[in-house]
């Protein structure tokens, strides 16, 4: 028997049920992760819903009854501020017009389910600015039309048996999508949205119809029927690179005009949500622009942003045997993160009223240009432990081994941040977190040394060792054209500044051996600062050997190179150097005309045992 009250279906079943049904899905993430090529071959489909979906489970499985109305709003509105990825979009839209369609109804009758269905079907079609046949869709229309067929023929339907019936339909639906979209035929495939929907409905089904309950997962382990796919395109140039969402929440959302002015943007346009929140999914090549365009129909929030090109290569990759990650604190030359597929979770910046994502929807050029120019001193913040989740766990899904390289724990708590998502995260890699007692250049040197071991086949066992025996040689230096910047973060009080002026001196920051950011020197007077700052660095590191040097900048190109000539000058031993602009981690605080040196001893990355 199962556990419709004959055709009424209540509040705390239905809870139970959906509990059901996302476990099925957070079972399958991986098998769903490895069949995923449409709309792009990026591997993350059942990390996405899973995440999307798992985001509900901690309110669904509160012990007390639940009103069934009340509950639908909660979960659809759940969903939409937790969706990723095109099917959590979809899915979260679908509940959005089951609860629509509910209202404040204490139960669900057979008819009045099969209503809501309908109407989960219609909004997750609308959502889309491109339906498409042989997509989740697919699967979602076969079952409503299952449903609404059977209550026609018969209003007294038990609701059990119409969904017992419903479920071959379904079934089909999701086979029959391997012939409908080119690209799954190529690979042999079922869409992974269209089986990921499939789990979730079968479950729900089986616990309502007979009880079955599905033990919590182990979400350690693969999926037992998980088979390697040979993907097909997944050496295809895709058109937009980054896939981006946000929430904009108003109080009347005219979602017509923000479809039309956003589906000039980009492709793959889902929007999802009500009049009062909208969430954006949309593949683009300048997600602020979205931001923008998303600012002029209300408040926006949870902006995300994945580099699609970067998860396409990651989740086909053979030759490494683990990934590198670091946070946005880390400046990287943009030609080492594109050589060594160098991920990075940014943090995020805050102007005002206006945030922005570090190094995503803000350059650095804008940012220095905002930072000279605006009155409200900007802040920032580290990413939160959710940013850096969805991180590893795409990541450890395809990975036996993630490396994080975070800023140094004495000047942030990103390492925390880190630390809390690694341990929560639902996947059969291991995220290992390193604290790189560095930031900004040295951070970034760690981070490349570790990428370039895993390019060369090493071990991430035998690489964290080797990174640890570089942290405390690498050493980062910092000269501030002006204290201004940093006394407005609050880094500083304002009476340094104020004796520093009175003396002429300019002062040099460094980064200690135990991660610590410290005064290093000062330099009296501005005359010849560039060549006294490279002296300064030069006697510290004229002892190490061979060395390897980056120097960061914050919009002063031209003393970047006078300091790089200085020091080739004073070092004859740089085996490598590399010149970059600075980020805003550590450009808020330090203000334009900064420079940065950062040193560590040359080493290539070993040999492959």
């Amino acid at each position: 028997m199962g556990n419709a009250a004959g055709n009424y279906l209540y509040g705390d079943v239905l809870a139970n049920a959906l509990v059901s049904g996302i476990y099925r899905v957070i079972n399958d993430q991986d098998f769903l992760n490895k069949i995923n090529v449409f709309p792009v071959a990026d591997g993350d489909t059942g990390t996405n819903l899973s995440l999307s979906l798992g985001a509900a489970l901690a309110f669904l499985n509160s012990p007390q009854e639940q009103h069934l109305g009340t509950l639908l709003a909660v979960f659809a509105d759940t969903l939409l501020d937790s969706a990723r990825g095109n099917s959590g979009a979809i899915v979260a839209q679908f509940f959005q017009g089951m609860s629509d369609s509910a209202g404040d109804v204490t139960r669900f009758t057979t008819v009045t389910f099969s209503t809501a269905v309908s109407h989960g079907s219609d909004y997750a079609h609308a959502a889309l600015s491109d339906p498409q046949d042989g997509t989740i869709l697919s699967v979602i229309r076969a079952l409503a039309e299952s449903i609404t067929t059977q209550v026609a023929q018969d209003q007294d339907a038990d609701l059990s048996t119409v969904l017992n019936d419903a479920m071959p339909r379904l079934e089909s639906a999701l086979v029959n999508t391997t012939q409908q979209l080119d690209v799954l035929r190529k690979a042999g495939v079922v869409d992974a949205g269209a089986k990921g929907f499939f789990e979730l409905f079968k479950g729900m089904s089986d616990f309502i119809s007979y009880g079955t309950v599905v033990d919590e997962p182990d979400l350690t382990t693969i999926h037992s029927n998980a088979r390697e796919i040979a993907i097909i395109g997944s050496g295809e140039n895709y058109e937009y690179r980054y896939c981006t969402e946000c929430v904009v929440t108003g109080t009347d959302i005219d979602r017509r005009k923000l479809r039309e002015a956003l589906a000039a943007l980009g492709e793959s346009l889902i929007l999802a949500g009500t009049k009062r929140k909208a969430k954006i999914h949309i593949h683009v090549n300048e997600p602020s622009t979205v931001f923008e365009v998303s600012r002029q129909y209300g408040v926006v929030s949870a902006e995300k942003v994945d580099d699609m090109h970067l998860q396409q290569h990651s989740s086909h990759d053979t030759t490494r045997q683990f990934a590198v990650i670091a946070d946005s604190a880390a400046d990287i030359a943009d030609e080492d993160m594109e050589r060594l597929d160098i991920h990075m979770v940014p943090c995020r910046i805050q102007f005002g009223d206006r945030a922005y994502i570090d190094k995503v929807s803000i350059t650095t050029e804008e940012f220095f240009a905002e930072l000279a120019s605006n009155p409200h001193h900007p802040t920032t913040s580290q990413p939160a432990p959710g940013d850096f989740r969805r991180q590893f766990q795409f990541l450890a899904s395809h990975f036996a081994d993630v490396l994080s390289i975070n800023l140094t724990a004495a000047a942030s708590g990103t390492l925390e941040a880190a630390r809390s998502a690694a341990n929560r995260i639902d996947a059969t890699g291991r995220v290992y977190v390193i604290d790189s007692l560095n930031a900004s250049l040295g951070q970034g040197m760690l981070a490349v040394f570790a990428a370039e071991c895993a390019l060369a086949g090493i071990s991430a066992k035998q690489t964290i060792a080797e990174v640890q025996a570089l942290i405390p040689e690498t050493r980062s230096y910092c000269l501030l054209n002006n204290l201004s910047y940093a006394v407005r973060g609050g880094r500083v009080p304002k009476w340094v500044k104020t004796v520093a002026d009175l003396l002429h001196v300019m002062p040099i920051i460094h980064t200690t051996a135990d991660g610590r950011i410290a005064l290093s020197g000062f330099m009296l007077g501005e005359h010849n600062r560039v060549a006294r700052f490279a002296r300064h660095v030069a006697r510290r590191a004229r002892s190490i050997g061979q060395l390897n040097i980056a120097i960061g900048h914050a919009v002063a190109l031209d003393d970047a190179r006078e300091l790089e000539n200085h020091l080739r000058d004073e070092l004859p031993a740089i085996a490598r150097l590399t010149l970059m602009e600075l980020g805003a981690a550590l450009g808020v605080h330090a203000g334009p005309g900064a420079l940065v040196i950062a040193t560590q001893p040359y080493k290539a990355a070993p040999d492959h045992p």
